[in-house]
């Protein structure tokens, strides 16, 4: 198991990477909120729903074959 395909963008595969860059983009969401003192109801359910898409594109990930994702590179 490559631990690496977790954390390092060059071995995400596209579910973990947008799980990752919308995980980013909520956070700012959030602070922009926070900053203009707005409040979403169950905004923060999106934190779960990135972790979730995060955690699916991870089991993929891990258990793909080095062939399966040849094609795919975020640079």
């Amino acid at each position: 198991m490559k631990l690496s395909k977790i954390y390092d963008p060059r071995e995400m595969n596209s579910y973990q990477f947008v799980a990752a860059t919308g995980l980013v983009m909520t956070i700012v969401a959030n602070l922009i909120l926070l900053l203009i003192g707005k409040s979403i109801e169950s905004f923060s359910a999106l934190y779960l729903c990135w972790f979730v898409f995060f955690g699916a594109g991870t089991l993929a990930n891990l258990n793909s074959k080095p062939s399966d994702q040849d094609h795919h590179h975020h640079h």
